[in-house]
């Protein structure tokens, strides 16, 4: 532990299928190329589960969270471009140096995974420890299911708005996974149509854009009629539920037999992708953002491909982070993204409640929220 760290109240995960644990730990002063940023939000992702419970190997004990806002309250030697109160969006990290980060994809970082998931900073340390044991952290460059966090500057993003901050933490990961996916990515014209696959956060965040982008078409496919429902209310002109409707025979119908022009798998389920695949028009593009365990593999009609139709796997919305999340606050502001509608409030200590009522289909987007964090 260097000197003139602190004591932060966290919610580690323990081991795999079992709930959190909130507790103090203590957190390292940042160094000269990291930020030290007071908590106001961060929002519970899929992907803090799935890491959580295994499926991609982050070590544990871990402090998770990778959709985290806040106030910067220190900042390292290195770090020229941000002061103390700054209001600030936590985002993925990469490496600044390989050839996808120089050319403005950092979300295609070659170091990626050593940067996001290896539950330390590259180096191998962690900024965080229990007594004499260190907690893994460094996750996706920030660990913000913490009441503060040693953030990579990499991983901040600077915001201009007046949103209470512990709205903003999911504009990071999956909120701009969804919309970029739209945006960035498949690039929708004014007039196409999109089917929507999944009715979560990443789901939503791609309706909205879909609106934003002019599309004509915007079809959900879900299976609880609560997120779909939500879906509706920011923007899909159609809901599908898929338990007892053949959505890919409901999408045609929809386009006059021809299929959609774009969709978006966003459940991760082998299932659903062969249908948002299956749904396309001629010279298609479905756009993959579920994530699933590794060595998931999914059956595909080789000779509807034969026609033009493209799958393409999408990280993080094709996004850079630092240009992207401004861009939705500005379509926010002019009532093109209303994300606010997503999010369901819980305090730190209520995260096991805020993942069962994730998982139930309750709410869309959970965000924990700190005692005495900025507003």
């Amino acid at each position: 532990m260097k000197p003139g760290g602190r004591t932060v109240t966290a919610a580690v995960a323990v081991a795999a299928h079992r709930p959190f644990s909130v507790r103090d730990v203590e957190l390292e002063q940042p160094r000269h190329d990291e930020v030290l940023v007071r908590m106001a939000g961060t929002g519970i992702c899929h992907t803090d589960l799935i890491c959580r419970d295994q499926w991609f190997p982050v070590p544990l004990p871990a402090v998770l969270g990778h959709e985290g806002a806040g106030v910067v309250e220190e900042t390292g030697t290195g770090v020229h471009d941000l002061d103390p109160g700054d209001r600030v969006v936590l985002s993925f990290n990469s490496c600044g140096g390989c050839r996808a980060c120089a050319s403005g994809r950092p979300a295609y970082c070659a170091g990626f995974l050593a940067h996001n998931f290896a539950g330390t900073r590259p180096d191998g340390s962690t900024p965080l420890r229990e007594g004499q044991l260190p907690v893994h952290g460094a996750f996706f460059g920030q660990s913000s299911f913490a009441g503060h966090a040693v953030v990579a500057r990499r991983s901040v993003v600077k915001v201009d708005t007046h949103l209470p901050l512990e709205l903003l933490g999911p504009l990071g990961c999956g909120l701009q996974t969804g919309a970029g996916a739209v945006l960035n990515s498949l690039r929708c014209e004014p007039g196409s149509s999109i089917a929507v696959f999944g009715a979560g956060a990443v789901g939503c965040g791609a309706v909205m854009a879909a609106v934003a982008a002019g599309c004509a078409t915007v079809a959900v496919v879900g299976r609880n009629a609560s997120r779909l429902s939500r879906a509706k209310s920011v923007g899909a002109t159609h809901t599908i539920d898929a338990t007892d409707t053949d959505p890919v025979a409901e999408l045609r119908a929809l386009t006059g037999g021809l299929g959609v022009d774009y969709s978006v798998e966003a459940t991760g389920a082998p299932q659903m992708l062969r249908r948002a695949v299956d749904c396309l028009a001629q010279e298609g593009i479905c756009g993959l953002l579920g994530a699933a365990a590794p060595g998931t593999e999914v059956a595909l009609d080789m000779s509807g491909l034969l026609f033009g139709r493209q799958v393409r796997g999408i990280v993080e919305g094709d996004s850079t982070p630092s240009v992207f999340i401004p861009a939705l606050l500005d379509l926010y502001r002019r009532g093109r993204f209303p994300f606010d509608r997503l999010i369901s409030l819980y305090p730190l200590g209520q995260i096991n409640r805020a993942v069962a009522d994730m998982r139930d289909g309750h709410v869309v987007k959970p965000v924990l929220t700190f005692l005495g964090g900025p507003a």
